[in-house]
């Protein structure tokens, strides 16, 4: 079964997305943080992370770049979810760019391309 890291500090957000998800055969893990989803993605080594950009503590333009660093990590595919504009910008090569509220079909064909299904 294919690992999603859900990284977003908005609660309502991560509900929808780890359900959607896992309705559709994923398991999810989830940070309200760009610290903490370094760490979870350290621990965890999901298959795919799904990233919001604008968060409290550190962003997720702050964990993208600590993130590439670790080449552990580098090669998972990254799913910007964000409301932000210049969104495209953050992450170098992003899966796919999400606007808020999230199309969930879109979401998930994105999600199974980003993982090769």
């Amino acid at each position: 079964m294919k690992k999603i890291l859900v990284i977003d500090d908005e609660e309502d957000i991560v509900t929808f997305l780890t359900t959607l998800l896992e309705d559709n055969g994923y398991a999810t893990i989830s940070a309200s943080n760009g610290n903490e989803g370094l760490e979870v993605a350290r621990r965890e080594k999901p298959d795919l992370i799904t990233l919001d950009l604008l968060m409290p503590s550190q962003t997720g333009t702050d964990f993208y770049r600590n993130f590439v660093k670790d080449k552990d990590l580098a090669d998972t595919p990254i799913i910007v979810v964000s409301g932000t504009a210049g969104r495209h910008l953050a992450v170098k090569k992003p899966a796919a760019v999400f606007e808020k509220p999230i199309n969930p079909d879109a979401f998930l064909a994105a999600v199974q391309k980003a993982l090769g299904e």
